[in-house]
């Protein structure tokens, strides 16, 4: 993968150095520049693909706003969706459904001869459409006035600190930011510059230490899946993955502060959640947001009633399993999620009489047993195969225990433990930014302290980002 962590931040000191030199307009023209430059180096292809996207875009969103023939407006609202849906269908699930197509003809006895056209995933594809979706939707329902300038609107999609990996941007957030004037404003840098620090310390040592554990587990390092290497897996990928996205999205969060821009705050303690629901509201909000704003809710919502509004819910989850990468795995992952939600409501408005039994038993009952019905699902989501994943699920029936299983359980704990309380401290405190009432020189002390834990405890093995490859 061409994005090296290192060279991200020299690539980012560069462009901020250059661009507060320059005038606003000249200024998106440079990050337009610059994003492309930094998208395209792995591959000028993607970036051409992501460009010839965007124009389409653009140029149907300014149509559909000169119009009012609703026909016509519905009818170039389809087309984009079909061309948005259409390129992401074909680059991201193309692959997905030749090989299970060969596998049904598989298992009904044909043998097909091998099929060897692959087509190549760009990255982040995912996000940036999804990107462009709400725009055209939102220009559709006249939430926001189409984009006059090509530059302003293609720097809304490809400024480069959120497009690998997001956060999702709303356009009625970000769009104007891009159309209007920045100031350089000292107290908001140093907030940037906390939050890259705090990325790098989730994803280097958080995120890249646990993903050792979690590894060695899926890989088979530990030997058969029992109770306990079941345990150590789950539990390291679960803060593997949320210390790698958080720490990608405080990272691009804190990359667009340095330019002046604000994005929408992506996690807010997801494994101290008490219910199902509460969980995606916390989780990859920009993406749960999205799939309830421009899915679920087109969908019929919660405003229908009976079995629709868990139909509802559980296609929502099926769709977002699916978005995040073309294998069943994924699927059954936004199945459990999607049931998980369903149940919840189906109790809830059966159920009236239990709410006084959980607000006696206080929530950190129900924040563990959401983060372990959560740990569930991620075996799903980390496993290869959904025979990894039931082969996993197996060793449950086995509580064999062995020694050096007590080093695991401890480095895991020496790794997730701070994060754990990092949350819990955010959680009380309601802060945007860690420490962000503190004093100047106590925020400076904590910088020193993430820099020093970051260069001492970082993973000698180097792991992609894992949201890369959606």
């Amino acid at each position: 993968m061409w994005f090296d962590t290192p060279a991200y931040i020299v690539f980012l000191i560069l462009v901020v150095a250059i661009y507060w030199r320059l005038g606003w307009r000249k200024q998106n023209i440079f990050l337009l520049a610059a994003s492309y430059f930094f998208y395209g180096w792995w591959d000028y292809r993607f970036l051409l693909l992501m460009i010839g996207s965007t124009a389409i875009d653009f140029f149907i969103a300014r149509a559909i706003a000169r119009s009012e023939d609703p026909t016509i407006r519905r009818r170039l609202l389809i087309a984009s969706l079909i061309i948005n849906f259409g390129i992401l269908g074909v680059f991201k699930y193309f692959n997905f459904f030749i090989d299970s197509f060969a596998h049904v003809l598989a298992a009904a006895g044909a043998h097909p001869s091998k099929f060897f056209l692959r087509v190549l995933l760009p990255p982040g594809i995912s996000f940036y459409t999804f990107q462009e979706v709400a725009y055209i939707v939102d220009v559709y329902k006249r939430r926001l006035p189409a984009a006059q300038s090509f530059i302003e609107y293609a720097l809304f999609i490809g400024l480069f600190p959120h497009l690998i990996a997001g956060p999702i941007q709303r356009p009625n957030h970000l769009l104007p930011q891009v159309q209007g004037e920045r100031r350089f404003q000292p107290d908001k840098v140093f907030d940037g510059i906390m939050l890259i620090l705090s990325g790098l310390f989730r994803k280097c040592v958080v995120a890249d230490n646990c993903a050792l554990l979690a590894n060695a587990v899926f890989s088979g390092h530990f030997g058969s899946p029992n109770l306990s290497t079941l345990a150590i897996g789950t539990y390291a990928f679960a803060w593997q993955i949320y210390g790698d996205f958080s720490g990608y999205s405080d990272i691009a969060r804190g990359s667009a502060q340095l330019l002046g821009f604000h994005f929408m705050v992506n996690f807010r303690q997801p494994y101290l959640a008490t219910s199902m629901r509460d969980f995606w509201r916390r989780w990859h909000i920009s993406l749960s947001t999205w799939l309830r704003d421009y899915l679920y809710i087109p969908l019929g919502g919660s405003a229908v009633k009976g079995y629709e509004t868990y139909r509802n819910l559980m296609l929502t989850m099926l769709l977002g399993g699916l978005w995040h990468g073309a294998n069943w795995t994924f699927v059954v992952w936004g199945g459990l999620h999607g049931g998980a939600l369903a149940a919840e409501r189906f109790l809830a408005e059966r159920l009236e009489f239990l709410k006084p039994l959980g607000r006696l038993l206080g929530v950190w009952p129900r924040r563990i047993l959401i983060f372990h019905l959560v740990c569930l699902a991620w075996i799903f989501f980390r496993a290869d195969s959904l025979a990894s994943a039931a082969s996993m699920l197996g060793g449950l029936r086995d509580l064999a225990w062995r020694p050096e299983y007590a080093v695991a359980f401890k480095l895991l704990a020496l790794f997730a433990i701070p994060l754990f309380l990092v949350d819990v401290y955010l959680e009380r405190s309601q802060e945007e930014y860690l420490f962000e009432h503190r004093t100047p020189v106590t925020r400076v002390a904590l910088a020193g302290v993430m820099l020093a834990l970051t260069a001492f405890f970082s993973a000698n093995q180097a792991n992609a980002f894992i949201y890369f490859q959606f």
